[in-house]
């Protein structure tokens, strides 16, 4: 019995798990009112708010100024990500993918499966970001004893590749 646990050759430590997907949006005044609004209707859940800390004078921000609200999803992410995807006919590309993590963005939300169109909301956009992890990552982040990790704990673009092909079914182009 011994010897049938051994000849599996995969490292349970270096397996590939997401670790969380942000959906965020992104605007002023009104604008992002109705995207807290979309994502409330998403999820479920109350989103973040984001602060400007920079002046640009040609698009009329300042620091203080409410710009842009996110949330962010931690359990259930699978469903959410495949609803996400069928949106792109599961269609990706590969400068969309960074290291641990990809994003992409939707420009319609009436574009995801199961999603009618709100009034009050209109027609609006969002972006996604699916963040990856492997175990042993939380030595890194956390704030007593915080260790280094190696390189070879970051996920590169061809694992993330090959994940999304094998459970998602993701056509990368």
């Amino acid at each position: 019995m011994d010897k049938e646990k051994n000849t599996s050759k995969e490292n349970p430590m270096r397996r590939i798990k997401i670790e969380k997907i942000v959906l965020s949006v992104g605007g002023i005044g009104d604008d992002l009112e109705r995207g807290v609004k979309l994502l409330n209707m998403l999820t479920g859940r109350k989103p973040a708010k984001m602060k400007s800390k920079k002046r640009i004078p040609s698009l009329g921000v300042r620091p203080g100024l409410e710009i842009g609200a996110l949330v962010t999803i931690r359990k259930s992410k699978e469903e959410l990500l495949k609803k996400m995807l069928i949106a792109l006919d599961n269609r990706l590309k590969k400068k969309q993918i960074s290291e641990n993590n990809f994003s992409f963005g939707i420009e319609e939300y009436i574009e995801i499966p199961g999603v009618e169109y709100n009034r009050e909301i209109g027609i609006i956009g969002l972006d996604v970001t699916v963040v990856f992890k492997r175990a042993g990552r939380r030595v890194k982040l956390k704030k007593i004893k915080k260790g280094k990790i190696p390189r070879r704990q970051i996920i590169s673009k061809e694992e993330i590749i090959k994940f999304m092909e094998d459970n998602f079914q993701v056509e990368f182009a």
